[in-house]
């Protein structure tokens, strides 16, 4: 099935920027680099010279001998059997971060033969540019990381694209959906909680509906992420670190204060011997970290607490695969699951703000008694979003947040409708998307 991804008008814009370099799209495994690129690939050149270096034992030997444009453009044309022009080939380089000297060649081609079209793709770029003997062609390539779909992608998979329109004509205008339309709009809300954006987790259940296939998808999808730990990381200490800080994301989610604590890893745990394998879920896509500001001024980076932050996975079905939560559960919030729906709640409005291009970070009362969940700069005015999981919407944090700061107004997400209230702009929870 063609699944509709919004990289593809990053990639249209790529190709015709006077000022275009190689391109390398990022992204954790399974988030759809491959699928995305040779699609655009497909549809905009006049045919894609392709190499996979996990798949091709001597491809990676090629640019041990030589990285010169000149000497590698007639052998890249020799082994993929595809003659390549200037400007309506496309070279397509996969899983790249497991050949360093094809990551420098990056940067001769920027430099020696920019007329050429190049994008690489790698699932953990994050991790091995963070290698000593990484020779990264820092300012000789473009940078687009890609996430699992977002809602919007989601909705159109499901072949909703007119209920998207209609939900950002909501937002743009302040003005509810229709009854039936918002009941239509939380149910796929719900299900895209379930399921999440791995593009395989969503191809299969609109091909088959059935829920247990999917999280069959996901759980392979965890195995290999766990595999990866393995596979990148030296020491075996570290890996046990590693595979434990990712394990309990679903439990730090679980408490009242969602800040990340590392007692919660196990008893004693300090945050020294935990922060590398932080560092290296981040650095791997697999997990997104946020600050608390300690003061609310922009640039907000300059005022975060690097020492008090949150952790969420980088994706809702895998954290409720993790959790195992089944898709009734989520349907009907039932009882049992009273302490986790709010930090589930959050984890998705944080995926679907990073999808989106922002950096959120959180504000907290110097006793700690109030918080907002998130604080973003929308339109030039930092702005505070709370998060609320169902429709009961008290406001006592963001409360204190406007007696302390003014905001120019707030952001209310919860499973009430479209609308500006007490200067509250109310965004439902599927509608999280419009925030980009």
């Amino acid at each position: 099935m063609y699944m509709y991804r919004k990289i593809s008008s990053y990639l249209k814009k790529w190709k015709t920027d006077k000022y275009r370099k190689p391109l390398i799209v990022q992204g954790a495994r399974q988030v759809g680099k491959t699928y995305a690129v040779l699609e655009f690939g497909k549809n905009h050149y006049d045919n894609v010279a392709y190499f996979n270096f996990q798949t091709s034992k001597t491809l990676a030997a090629t640019f041990e001998e030589n990285i010169s444009p000149s000497y590698l453009l007639p052998l890249l044309s020799h082994i993929s059997g595809q003659t390549i022009t200037k400007g309506n080939t496309l070279i397509f380089f996969d899983e790249i971060q497991l050949c360093e000297r094809a990551v420098t060649s990056l940067k001769y081609f920027c430099e020696e033969a920019p007329e050429y079209h190049v994008i690489a793709a790698g699932s953990l770029l994050g991790v091995a540019v963070n290698r000593s003997k990484f020779a990264f062609p820092v300012g000789k390539v473009d940078r687009f990381t890609m996430y699992p779909m977002d809602m919007e992608e989601f909705l159109y998979a499901m072949d909703e694209a007119d209920l998207a329109k209609r939900i950002r004509d909501g937002y743009t205008n302040n003005s509810p959906m229709p009854a039936a339309l918002h009941e239509a709009a939380l149910k796929l809300y719900r299900q895209y909680l379930v399921i999440g954006g791995m593009p395989e987790a969503v191809s299969r259940f609109v091909d088959t509906q059935d829920y247990t296939q999917v999280r069959h998808v996901l759980e392979t999808i965890q195995m290999d992420y766990l595999d990866d730990m393995s596979k990148y990381q030296e020491s075996s200490n570290e890996i046990k670190k590693t595979r434990l800080a990712y394990g309990t994301v679903a439990v730090q989610l679980s408490k009242k204060n969602t800040r990340f604590q590392y007692k919660l890893l196990k008893t004693g745990a300090r945050a020294a011997e935990y922060e590398n394998a932080i560092e290296w879920l981040v650095s791997a896509n697999l997990i997104s970290r946020i600050y608390r500001e300690e003061q609310i001024m922009k640039p907000l980076e300059n005022y975060k607490d690097i020492d008090d932050f949150k952790i969420y996975l980088s994706d809702t079905g895998l954290l409720c695969a993790q959790k195992d939560i089944r898709a009734e559960d989520v349907f009907f919030m039932e009882q049992e699951l009273s302490d986790f729906k709010g930090g589930m709640t959050e984890n998705y409005v944080n995926t679907q703000l990073v999808r989106s291009g922002w950096k959120p970070y959180f504000w907290r009362n110097k006793k700690g008694t109030k918080e907002v969940d998130f604080i973003i700069v929308l339109d030039g005015q930092v702005v505070p979003i709370e998060v609320k999981s169902g429709e009961r919407v008290g406001a006592a944090s963001l409360n204190e947040y406007v007696k302390l700061y003014e905001p120019a107004y707030s952001i209310r997400i919860s499973e009430k409708n479209f609308g500006f209230e007490n200067n509250i702009k109310s965004v439902p929870l599927y509608a999280v998307f419009c925030l980009g």
